[in-house]
């Protein structure tokens, strides 16, 4: 992926829209804390970086949910988009650019004109279709998809994802041609290696479609339930949820309305997605996309599941976290950080209140929280608050600014990868490094001698200015304390937002004399109950 665009194409990053039957865990939050830091870096970095999150609200699970809860769906969708998925959009400090819910009027109007295009061409047709389909999937399985039910459903077949039983549909409805794009996309993943990622992904979707595939029912009769968008020309059809929902990624950007603001951002550069609905992002969307001679994304990451206990986060299982769980204890850095750096993105990972408490003490609070503060109260104590002027720089000296120079350059190398926790683990080299280089060169011993001020005030520059460049680095991921630290020591260099990212490691910055703020803890002391 690279972060050099087209003239005027931005920099465009979509989350999945969430199905709104119920309340966020973590397992979403993971989604959309992962979208935004690879939008907030390449923003640092100076691209006009778009971020894209939102609902998907239509389909036969939000109308039995909201059944359920003796609700219309359309107050029960409102309801969770304003009571719980705008709110976790602040909780988690998500700086997304726009929020779609497919039951917005310039979704529902132009996911029509899309269906007219594609009928228009010839890509639609009428047919018969009987098959299993899981609600909870919104989707049609093959007998490959279902496993031996367990404990109430220890007779039946299930859903491998839901673990619930799947029910067998026998419909009149309207087709896509998806099988005539089997050369097409194999083609197309063939020219475009980076298309679908991580790797084990891409070979997923490789053999899948080399399978053979067969034509997509893309309707549901009224018959049968009505919440969703009428097909155009067929009032007694509503368009396939899935269908319906992988237009949002367009219909939010002008396709239909606004042709340069669509130009400006279409294909996605990247598009997150987690692996159980990677089929419909790496091989129907892309279809759809050709058939409507537009391009498909530059690039589909499929992120692995949170597990809990060995199983996937899941409300269902009662193994589902709400994100306020953590951020109401530990804040929302942690939580962005935690994440994002205890699992490999691409790979399944386990949450455990115990590593995230560990990670918080030893990594935030002990690494860089401590040595931002300890190295901006020397500054006050020794210096009365002014930025001290190095001289006569030692070895040990000089490799700081190296050290900034390589967590720069191996950073952006593992975030152009999406390679988030390796990016992290570059950073944490200089927190490491800078606090190395504290312990050895002891300007706390050193600041008893007058003689030794000006060695002292080496130091002291020094740490400052690799702690500025922490700042710019973990901006993106640590918003909060980043902005705070930033206000304490970088507000003479203008906003955080403003500095570019790649020239972090560029040194003396910080003029001598100029005075800096005084800076609270960045990552408290936390108590917390203990955790079942």
């Amino acid at each position: 992926m690279s972060s050099v665009s087209p003239a005027g194409k931005s920099f465009y990053v979509t989350t999945p829209i969430f199905y709104v039957n119920d309340a966020p865990h973590i397992g979403h939050a993971y989604t959309e804390v992962a979208s935004d830091v690879l939008t907030r870096w390449q923003r640092q970095k100076g691209s006009n970086a778009f971020l894209l999150t939102g609902t998907d609200e239509h389909g036969e699970k939000i109308l039995r949910t909201a059944s359920a809860n003796n609700s219309t769906p359309q107050a029960w969708a409102d309801k969770l988009v304003h009571d719980a998925w705008l709110p976790l959009l602040e909780t988690l400090d998500i700086d997304n650019q726009d929020f779609i819910r497919t039951t917005e009027p310039r979704h529902k109007k132009n996911v029509q004109r899309f269906l007219e295009d594609l009928n228009n061409k010839g890509f639609i047709y009428q047919g018969s279709y009987e098959g299993n389909y899981c609600v909870g999937c919104e989707e049609f399985k093959t007998d490959s998809d279902l496993v031996e039910g367990e404990g109430a459903f220890a007779e039946e077949l299930v859903c491998a994802i839901h673990s619930k039983p799947v029910e067998r549909l026998e419909e009149t409805n309207y087709f896509f041609k998806l099988s005539e794009f089997q050369q097409p996309l194999l083609d197309y993943y063939e020219q475009n290696p980076n298309f679908i990622q991580p790797e084990s992904a891409r070979n997923e979707v490789i053999s899948f479609v080399k399978r053979e595939l067969t034509d997509l029912s893309i309707s549901r009769s009224k018959d049968k339930f009505d919440w969703g968008i009428d097909i155009p020309w067929d009032s007694n059809h509503i368009i396939y949820v899935w269908f319906d929902a992988l237009l949002n990624y367009i219909t939010a950007i002008g396709y239909g309305e606004d042709q340069d603001k669509l130009e400006s951002l279409w294909p996605a550069s990247i598009q997150v997605v987690g692996k159980d609905i990677l089929r419909f992002h790496a091989v129907i969307w892309p279809a759809m996309l050709m058939a409507a001679d537009l391009k498909p994304a530059e690039r589909v990451f499929a992120h692995g599941w949170l597990l809990v206990g060995g199983e996937k986060m899941s409300k269902s299982k009662l193994t589902g976290i709400a994100p306020t769980e953590i951020t109401n204890v530990f804040g929302s850095d942690a939580f962005r950080y935690y994440f994002m750096r205890a699992i490999a993105f691409g790979q399944d990972g386990s949450f455990s209140w115990e590593d995230l408490s560990a990670r918080y003490q030893a990594e935030l609070a002990n690494g860089f929280g401590n040595l931002a503060s300890r190295v901006v109260a020397m500054v006050h104590r020794y210096f009365d608050g002014a930025v001290p002027e190095a001289k006569n720089l030692t070895e040990a000296d000089k490799k700081i600014p190296l050290a900034a120079e390589a967590a720069v350059q191996a950073a952006d190398k593992a975030m152009e990868q999406v390679a988030i926790q390796d990016a992290l683990v570059a950073i944490w080299e200089l927190v490491d490094e800078l606090n190395g280089y504290l312990t050895e060169q002891e300007p706390w011993i050193l600041a008893k001698d007058e003689a030794n001020r000006e060695r002292l005030a080496t130091i002291l520059s020094t740490a400052l200015e690799g702690v500025r460049a922490l700042a710019v680095l973990l901006c993106p991921f640590t918003p909060k304390a980043s902005a705070k630290l930033w206000a304490a020591i970088g507000h003479s260099l203008g906003d955080l937002a403003d500095q570019p990212l790649l020239e972090a490691a560029s040194w003396s910055q910080l003029s001598p004399g100029t005075k800096i703020g005084e800076l609270d803890s960045l990552f408290p002391r936390v108590e917390q109950e203990d955790k079942a």
